[in-house]
């Protein structure tokens, strides 16, 4: 029986060897290229709120629609398509009374809610740019007491994170090109790639400016440019040239 084992033993060593012959580690170079394109934005969107205070929850509502629906009113007016409307946020909050001073052995008083907030919040995709200025001084002057956010888009963000990509491709090989001829080695195969890409937000220095409209001092809104950045990584195993 033991001399079985022994026997069992002595044949699988040779395989275990070979084995991780196999699967040695292969010389390699990994390199990695950056690819940018700036493009300008051909969407804004913009956020407009309006809060309203009433002694009841009915009465806060009530004036938060009706000035709300003014608002849609000018962005209608505007011919900015209902479906590019979105409501943001809506909340109902109450208003407390101050707490009066209290003396050492007074209790606490119970809060005293003495009225109650409404806030309401739009957001209006615009993709006509020269419009942007319009949107915001409309919506205020319509009634909306809350100015929120303006945020760049592009409404292709895929094809041109693509774009980025494909650059930051074409870099890096060329980099494993040159590097491999420098070290006198030759790219044999590709093992590995990876890729990251994400989005700039406009920077000032390269805004250009649009002027709101119907007002009495010209406000500028810059759209400037949104940059698209991306890396490939890639990994080659390599030989003797």
């Amino acid at each position: 029986m033991v001399v079985v084992s022994l026997l069992t033993a002595l044949m699988v060593v040779p395989v275990i060897v070979y084995a991780h012959d196999e699967t040695a580690e292969k010389p390699s170079i990994t390199v990695s290229g950056h690819g940018q394109i700036a493009l300008a934005p051909d969407t804004a969107f913009v956020t407009v709120g309006v809060e309203t205070v009433g002694k009841s929850v009915g009465e806060a509502q009530r004036q938060n629609r009706q000035a709300m629906n003014k608002v849609v009113e000018r962005l209608l007016g505007l011919q900015i398509d209902q479906e590019r409307m979105q409501t943001a946020s809506f909340t109902v909050s109450p208003q407390y009374k101050p707490p009066p001073k209290r003396t050492a052995d007074a209790p606490p008083a119970a809060p005293e809610i003495i009225a109650y907030i409404v806030s309401n919040s739009l957001t209006v995709e615009v993709r006509n740019l020269e419009k942007v200025g319009a949107v915001i001084e409309e919506s205020l002057a319509a009634g909306a007491n809350r100015f929120q956010a303006l945020h760049w888009a592009l409404r292709d963000e895929q094809q041109a994170k693509l774009s980025a990509l494909k650059r930051a491709a074409v870099m890096a090989h060329e980099k494993a090109t040159v590097l491999s001829e420098s070290l006198k080695v030759k790219l044999i195969r590709l093992m590995s790639a990876t890729e990251d890409s994400h989005l700039v937000r406009p920077l000032p220095k390269l805004a250009r400016s649009m002027m709101m409209e119907g007002g009495s001092e010209e406000t500028p809104v810059f759209a400037g440019e949104i940059k698209i950045e991306a890396t490939v990584t890639l990994n080659y195993e390599v030989g003797q040239d």
